[in-house]
C-alpha cells in the first residue's frame, strides 16, 4: 500500500507501561487549577495535569523514562545563539549535554530556582537562572539571562522548547484520544501564545500566555536530532514521523537563524551590555474549554484580536477586525502597505473595530502597537474574490493541465494531470507513481477540483473536457467495469517500457509500484474521488439541459452507484473507516431517491449503515491506513446525522475542534491538523506542519452543518469558515493550486506540487454559503456575504463563490438551490420573512431549483410560488431578477 499503517504499532508494550518509571520525583505542585511536577535534577517539567483530572497530562511525563537525558527536550530548557563583537555565532542547548544545575533558594510563592548556566555549554558568556513560581494563581516558568562579563554579548536566537504530549506512536487510537494532546501557535508578536488542546476536545484547554515582554516571534520545530542539518543542536531525539509532528522553539528572537523564507513576523536580536540583564518567560493556564479559551485570554488581561468572518479577504468582501484590550491603542498599520485598508467603525462597548478591505494579494500582516510599546500581529491573506479564483482554477486545470497524448503507454489521456509550477509542467513521471497516475489523492487532486469547480460554476468548455476525461479515461482505464478503481494508471515497468523512465530518479523505492500494485482495487479511498467525477455530471445533465451531451443523467447517477457499491466490495478494509470527501455518498443516495431508484438506495443506505454501526462500538471511529488521521471524521460525522446517532456525531464534531483552531492567523484559523502529507503529495518532502492541506476544507463540512443545527454555537461557525477559506489561498493568482504552505521558516511558501489539493476544494464548492448571523456581542454578521440593515429589515448580499446557498440563522432556515443563484435575501425580523432574490435566466438555467430547511428543528417554512419536484420546488426564472418569499407555515 501507498502508506504502512501504524494503527496497532505498539500494542505490545502500551505507554501506559511507562507511566511510572521515572526518577523519584519533587513534590507536585498544586497551583490555582493545575498541578505541576518538576524533575529533580533539571528542574524541568516533568507532569503538568489539571487538579480536576490528575490522572491526564499534558507533558509527555508518561515517557519520562525513554525520554530522560542528553539531547531530549523539557518545558524549562533554552536555545540561544550568541556573538560577542567581531566573532561568530555560536549555539548554546541546555538539553544537548544534562550537567545538573545549581539550584537556589526557594519558597513561599517561588516554586523551584537555580542557575542553569552550566547546563548551557561550554564558553556560554552569559549566565540564566531559571526561576518557577506561582503568580496570580497559575504556574510561570521565567528565565533572566545577564551579561556578567565586559563585553557587550548579541542574543541573535533564544528559542523556548515547548514540549508538550503530542506522540501518538505505540498509541491506540483510544489512548491517543484520551492522553494525547495538540499544540497550535498564534504567532502573534507580543500578543502570541501557544494553546494546548486535548485529542477528545474536552477540556480542560492549557494557555501558554507570554511573562511580562516575551514576544512569539518565530514558532520554529526542533528537528530530529538523527536527521538534523550538520552543526544543529536545536534539536529532540524523539523520533518525528507520522505518528509524532515533533517538538517546537518559543522563539523571542530569530534574526540570526538565517531564513530563507519571509517569517511571519520582523525577525529581531537583542544585545545585552556589561551588567545588563532581561528576562523572559511563559505563564501557564488552564481555560475550562475549547470554546473558552478566548473568555480566559481576556481574563488574563491579554491582547484579544477577533476577526469576522476570518483573515482570509477576497477583495469584494470586506471583514471586520475586534480588539480587546487595557491599553491604549497608538498605531495601527499593514505590511505590506498596498495590502489591505483598516477603517475604524462602530464597535460595542470595550471593543476596537475596524472594518478590514483587501486591496492588494496574498500575505499580509496588521501590526497594533499599544501604549507601552507592545505590538500584535494579526496576519491576513488577500483573495481575488471568489467567483474569479474559481474560474481561474477551472481554467488553469483544463489547459494548462490537460494532457491528451495519444501515444502515452498508460493511456492516461485525456485527463486533467498533477503540475509542477516550478517548472510549469505536467508531472508525467514520478518515482510516487501515483502522483502522475491520476488515482490516490496525489494523482487524482487536481481533476477532482477541476470537476467541482463546475457543480456551482460550470463552463461548457470545461465541462466538454471533464465528460471527454470520464468517458474515455476513468471509465474501463481507471475504473474497471465493475466499478473498482485502480490505485494508479502509472507505474514503474522498465522491462515492459525500457527507455521510457527518467534515468535520474529514484525508482527502487517501495513507492515505485509496478503494474500489479498498481491495477489493485483494494484502496477505499480512490472511490470518492472517481464518485465525484460522476456524481458531477449527473447533476449537471440533470439541472443545466444541454451542458452535458455525451450521456443523460441517469447514465451518470448510475455510474456513481456503482462506485459507490464497489467501494465496500472491492476495497473491504480500508472502507470501514470514514472516506475524505465521503459526503458524496450521501449526495448520491438522496439523487438516487430523488430520482425514484428505490432498490439502489436501499442496497447504499445498507451498505453504509452496516458502516455507521461499526463506527458506533468505537469509542473514536477516525481510523485510516494512517495512526492518527484528520481527514475520517467528516464522512463518519455524516454518516451519524443521517442515522440519527447523535451522541456519536458530538463526539466526532469535539474531536475536530480539538485539533481544528481559531486563532488570528489566515494560516493555522481552521487548519485542521497535518503534516506528513508532503511525504506522499508534495515536491519538497518532509515531515511538516502544513498550512492548509486538504483536511482544511473537509473538516469544515460537518462543523457547518453542527453550526446549522446549533446557531448560538459562533465558535463553530467561525472554525468553520476558517477552513473552507484557508484552501482558497492555495490557489494563486493564474488558478494553480498548491498542495499546501509550508510553515517551516526555511521554505514559507507554497509547495510546487498540486498534489492532493483537489479533496480540500470538494469540501470548498461543497459547502459553499452564506450565513445571515446576529451575534450577542459583536451584532449583525455576514460569513460569506456583505451584510447591512435598513430599517427593520437586514439584507445579506452572498459573496461566497458559489451563491447557492444561504443560511438565515435567526430563521433557523437552511436554502439551498441545485441550479439558479441567489442574487440578494432581506430578512424581515418582525415578520420572521425571508425575501429571496435569484439571478435572472441563462441559457443552461431556465429555472431554478429551491429546497429550504430547518436543520435546528425550527418553523418550517413556505415557499410562495413553484412547483414542487422530486424533493425540490422548481421556479421559473425569467430575463429580470425573480423575488422569492418565504413565511412560517
Amino acid at each position: 500500500m501507498r502508506r504502512t499503517s501504524l494503527y496497532f504499532a505498539g500494542l505490545a508494550m502500551g505507554s501506559g507501561a511507562l507511566l511510572h518509571a521515572a526518577a523519584p520525583q519533587t513534590p507536585r505542585h498544586v497551583v490555582g487549577e493545575l498541578a505541576l511536577t518538576l524533575d529533580p535534577a533539571s528542574q524541568t517539567m516533568l507532569h503538568l495535569s489539571p487538579v480536576a483530572e490528575p490522572a491526564f497530562d499534558f507533558a509527555p511525563g508518561d515517557r519520562a523514562a525513554e525520554r530522560r537525558g542528553d539531547g531530549y527536550v523539557q518545558v524549562g530548557d533554552l536555545h540561544l545563539r550568541l556573538r560577542t563583537p567581531d566573532a561568530a555565532w555560536r549555539d548554546f542547548a541546555s538539553s544537548r549535554r544534562r550537567v545538573p544545575v545549581r539550584a537556589l533558594p526557594a519558597g513561599g510563592d517561588v516554586l523551584a530556582r537555580a542557575d542553569m548556566t552550566a547546563t548551557m555549554g561550554a564558553g556560554f558568556p552569559l549566565t540564566v537562572e531559571r526561576t518557577w513560581l506561582r503568580e496570580r494563581g497559575a504556574p510561570v516558568l521565567r528565565f533572566t539571562l545577564a551579561n556578567r562579563g565586559t563585553t557587550p554579548v548579541e542574543v541573535g536566537a533564544l528559542g523556548m522548547p515547548m514540549v508538550f504530549d503530542n506522540i501518538i506512536t505505540d498509541r491506540t487510537l483510544e489512548q491517543a484520544h484520551a492522553r494525547a494532546s495538540f499544540v497550535d501557535p498564534y504567532v502573534g508578536n507580543d500578543a502570541g501564545y501557544v494553546q494546548v488542546t486535548r485529542l477528545n476536545g474536552k477540556g480542560p484547554a492549557l494557555l501558554v500566555l507570554p511573562d511580562g515582554r516575551t514576544p512569539l516571534e518565530q514558532y520554529r520545530i526542533l528537528h530530529d536530532a538523527k536527521r538534523a542539518p550538520a552543526g544543529d543542536i536545536f534539536t529532540d531525539r524523539t523520533p518525528r514521523q507520522q505518528t509524532f509532528e515533533g517538538f517546537y522553539d518559543w522563539m523571542v528572537a530569530s534574526a540570526a537563524m538565517q531564513d530563507k523564507g519571509q517569517p511571519w513576523n520582523p525577525a529581531t536580536a537583542f544585545t545585552l551590555a556589561p551588567g545588563e540583564k532581561r528576562t523572559i518567560g511563559v505563564r501557564l493556564v488552564a481555560a475550562p474549554s475549547i470554546r473558552g479559551i478566548e473568555q480566559t485570554l481576556q481574563a488574563e488581561r491579554r491582547p484579544l484580536a477577533v476577526g469576522l468572518p476570518g483573515y482570509v479577504v477576497p477583495t469584494d468582501s470586506p471583514a471586520d477586525l475586534f480588539v480587546r484590550a487595557d491599553q491604549a491603542i497608538g498605531n495601527v498599520s499593514v505590511t505590506p502597505a498596498n495590502a489591505l485598508t483598516l477603517t475604524p467603525t462602530t464597535a460595542p462597548k470595550g471593543w476596537k473595530r475596524w472594518r478590514v478591505a483587501g486591496t492588494g494579494w496574498g500575505r499580509a500582516r496588521v501590526a497594533i502597537t499599544y501604549a507601552d510599546g507592545s505590538v500584535q500581529s494579526v496576519h491576513y491573506f488577500v483573495t481575488k474574490p471568489l467567483a474569479e479564483v474559481s474560474a481561474d482554477l477551472g481554467r488553469f486545470a483544463t489547459t494548462r493541465q490537460w494532457f491528451d497524448d495519444k501515444r502515452d503507454p498508460f493511456h492516461r489521456g485525456p485527463s486533467i494531470l498533477g503540475y509542477d509550477r516550478d517548472t510549469d509542467r505536467i508531472v508525467t513521471q514520478e518515482q510516487r507513481v501515483w502522483i502522475a497516475g491520476l488515482s490516490d489523492e496525489g494523482g487524482a487532486g487536481a481533476w477532482v477540483a477541476a470537476a467541482m469547480k463546475q457543480l456551482d460554476h460550470p463552463v461548457p468548455a470545461e465541462v466538454a473536457k471533464l465528460e471527454r476525461m470520464v468517458d474515455e479515461t476513468v471509465l474501463g482505464t481507471l475504473q474497471v467495469e465493475a466499478g473498482g478503481v485502480k490505485k494508479s494508471l502509472f507505474y514503474y515497468d522498465p522491462k515492459a517500457l525500457p527507455g521510457y523512465y527518467d534515468k535520474g530518479t529514484n525508482w527502487s523505492t517501495w513507492a515505485s509500484w509496478d503494474r500489479k500494485q498498481a491495477d489493485d482495487l483494494g484502496r477505499s479511498y480512490n472511490y470518492p474521488h472517481v464518485a465525484i467525477g460522476h456524481w458531477v455530471l449527473y447533476r449537471l445533465a440533470r439541472h443545466h439541459p444541454g451542458m452535458v451531451t455525451r450521456h443523460d443523467a441517469a447514465f451518470y447517477l448510475d455510474r456513481a452507484y456503482r462506485t459507490t457499491v464497489a467501494m465496500v466490495r472491492d476495497a473491504p478494509h480500508y472502507a470501514q473507516f470514514g472516506q475524505m470527501e465521503g459526503e458524496v455518498f450521501l449526495e448520491i443516495l438522496a439523487d438516487l431517491k430523488r430520482e425514484g431508484m428505490t432498490t439502489q438506495a436501499a442496497e447504499v443506505e445498507r451498505l453504509m449503515k452496516v458502516r455507521a454501526d461499526h463506527w458506533r462500538t468505537l469509542a473514536f471511529p477516525f481510523g485510516s491506513e494512517m495512526a492518527w488521521d484528520s481527514t475520517g471524521q467528516p464522512e463518519v460525522y455524516a454518516w451519524m446525522r443521517h442515522f440519527g446517532y447523535a451522541k456519536e456525531a458530538a463526539v466526532t464534531r469535539d474531536v475536530i475542534l480539538g485539533y481544528d483552531p481559531t486563532v488570528p492567523h489566515w494560516g493555522y484559523n481552521g487548519n485542521a491538523r497535518r503534516y506528513w502529507d508532503f511525504l506522499y503529495g508534495g515536491k519538497v518532502q518532509r515531515i511538516e506542519r502544513q498550512i492548509h492541506h486538504y483536511g482544511s476544507a473537509l473538516n469544515a463540512v460537518p462543523l457547518f452543518d453542527a453550526y446549522r443545527r446549533d446557531p448560538a454555537d459562533l465558535h463553530l461557525l467561525r472554525v468553520a469558515y476558517g477552513g473552507f477559506m484557508g484552501g482558497i489561498t492555495n490557489i494563486d493568482r493564474d488558478g494553480f493550486a498548491s498542495a499546501a504552505f509550508h510553515s517551516e521558516p526555511d521554505l514559507m511558501r507554497w509547495d510546487a506540487y498540486s498534489g492532493d489539493y483537489g479533496m480540500g476544494y470538494f469540501g470548498h464548492a461543497y459547502a459553499a454559503a452564506s450565513y445571515l448571523v446576529k451575534d450577542a456581542t459583536f451584532g449583525w454578521l455576514g460569513f460569506g456575504g456583505t451584510v447591512s440593515e435598513d430599517g427593520d429589515a437586514v439584507e445579506i448580499v452572498p459573496h461566497d463563490g458559489a451563491r447557492t446557498r444561504l443560511f438565515v440563522a435567526p430563521a433557523g432556515q437552511w436554502i439551498t438551490l441545485a441550479v439558479g443563484t441567489i442574487a440578494k435575501a432581506r430578512w424581515l425580523p418582525s415578520a420572521r420573512r425571508i425575501e429571496l432574490t435569484l439571478d435572472p435566466a441563462t441559457a443552461t438555467t431556465q429555472a431554478a431549483h429551491l429546497m429550504v430547511e430547518a436543520p435546528a428543528g425550527g418553523a418550517a417554512y413556505a415557499i410562495d410560488k413553484g412547483k414542487a419536484e422530486r424533493g425540490l420546488t422548481t421556479i421559473a426564472l425569467s430575463p429580470a431578477t425573480t423575488t422569492v418569499t418565504l413565511t412560517p407555515r
